[in-house]
């Protein structure tokens, strides 16, 4: 083992600029589907049979195809938006969705989009954390309820489980950027694959051995129409939070190889990503609330309405935790990406920020290090493990997280940036068509942010 320094490596850049990039682009779209599925498949579609339990069988499998739907159009906008003035062969790329911002925007539209998506990226790091906990304690719950019982104490805390799964992306996080993980999304992505199948085949085996679809119309009941109502908004937020992936449509299409256009790609592996997840997320959703009914936990794989086989269980849970290792390291990729950025404008002769050293592993392929990277990563990692011990509350806080980055980051600024980008005049057909579209989107989002904010409050002081 050794360490050597290098004061002349560069730093990724998410910067507008031509195609003469440090970084070789050779992503394909099977390695962008990859990078999408890893980031989509991930905490939310263990919610989404509590989703259609709130929702009922007609609303709940329309609101998952009508997020489909709306992830998809706003991803096409965004694939037009990398590349300027011409969306396939202009010759100025952004690489990330704040330079795109910036570019048809401009500079105020910037700092609040990246503060947003910042805090998103935040919020999704914390999710991962609460999620990850909770799936490595059900292994724990698995193994004591098979030993002792359906009956027995099997209470555990998961505050133990949720440092250790810091401590893993403390070390996960020294991955120098996002060109450099194409084999964790991929991994990721097979584990994603993987328990979701579980999920849907254990719901579908129980409706089958049970003989009885479970569930109604207008979903579970509550004890007043006030509480149906928060509720119905806090499954609207877990769906807002399972689908998009605006954020990382960008930091993606930047690591594809062209010709084909990246644009061209992009889109095509949108529609192969989209249309698996919605597969998979009303299956999941539709056979676990098929199963359970109005007992429907909030969490499928988590919640205990399977015990047996508890071996399946603990597998299908230790498939989620592998996939959220990866699934974390895409969402905050980009957040290191701009703390890199920034510490390299501001410090341009600091060592702190410019030497790095290589570290070379028995076995492995030498690790290149920097000191401001790992102090800041490991810090970042140290601190959504700190708000999510805070806030242990899986479905409240999905449901948050999915409304507060549904509207401003997947639909108003992709709207406002293709019109900019096409010269699309006001009240013209394209125009009214785009602008209600956001403004439905907007009032979709406010009802669903309320509720989730609501059972949040209501979970961390009742």
């Amino acid at each position: 083992m050794g360490i050597t320094e290098s004061d002349d490596l560069p730093l990724l850049q998410f910067s507008s600029s031509s195609d003469n990039s440090a970084t070789k682009r050779t992503g394909t779209i099977w390695t962008a589907v990859a990078h999408i599925i890893t980031g989509v498949i991930g905490s939310g579609v263990l919610s989404l049979a509590w989703s259609m339990a709130q929702l009922g069988w007609i609303a709940g499998p329309f609101f998952m195809l009508f997020f489909a739907f709306i992830t998809l159009v706003s991803t096409f906008l965004l694939c037009d938006c990398y590349r300027s003035p011409d969306p396939e062969y202009g010759p100025i790329r952004n690489r990330s969705y704040t330079d795109a911002v910036r570019l048809y925007l401009g500079e105020r539209s910037a700092w609040i989009g990246e503060l947003v998506m910042q805090i998103s990226f935040y919020g999704t790091g914390i999710a991962y954390v609460i999620t990850s906990a909770t799936c490595l304690r059900a292994i724990e719950r698995s193994n004591c309820y098979h030993k002792h019982g359906h009956d027995a104490s099997c209470e555990f805390g998961d505050t133990f489980y949720m440092l250790l799964f810091g401590v893993v992306q403390v070390f996960m996080s020294l991955i120098p950027d996002f060109h450099s993980m194409d084999w964790l999304s991929v991994v990721a992505a097979i584990m994603s694959f993987t328990y979701s199948s579980i999920g849907l085949g254990l719901g579908a085996a129980k409706v089958i051995g049970d003989g009885v679809v479970q569930g109604s119309i207008d979903g579970l009941s509550a004890s007043s129409g006030t509480q149906k109502l928060w509720l119905v908004s806090q499954a609207l937020g877990d769906i807002a939070f399972a689908y998009p992936y605006s954020m990382i449509v960008l930091n993606i299409q930047d690591t594809l190889r062209s010709p084909p256009s990246e644009s061209e790609t992009m889109k095509q592996a949108s529609v192969v990503s989209i249309c698996i997840t919605t597969f998979f997320y009303l299956s999941c959703g539709g056979f676990g609330y098929a199963a359970f009914g109005d007992q429907t936990p909030g969490n499928l794989l988590t919640g205990f309405g399977f015990y047996e086989p508890y071996w399946l269980i603990d597998f299908a849970n230790a498939c989620i935790v592998l996939h959220l290792v990866g699934g974390y390291q895409v969402y905050s990729q980009p957040v290191f990406a701009v703390a890199d950025k920034w510490f390299a404008e501001r410090l341009p002769d600091s060592t702190f920020v410019h030497k790095h050293y290589t570290l070379k592993l028995p076995i492995l392929p030498a690790l290149e290090l920097n000191v401001q990277r790992v102090c800041f990563r490991t810090a970042y990692v140290v601190s959504t493990t700190a708000v999510a011990m805070m806030f242990p509350y899986f479905n409240q806080v999905l449901g948050v997280l999915g409304a507060l980055n549904f509207w401003p980051l997947s639909i108003y600024f992709p709207v406002e940036m293709w019109l900019r980008q096409r010269n699309i005049r006001g009240w013209t057909p394209t125009w009214i068509l785009l602008k209600s579209f956001s403004i439905l989107c907007f009032v979709l989002t406010m009802f669903a942010l309320v509720g989730s904010i609501q059972g949040l409050v209501a979970a961390r002081f009742s």
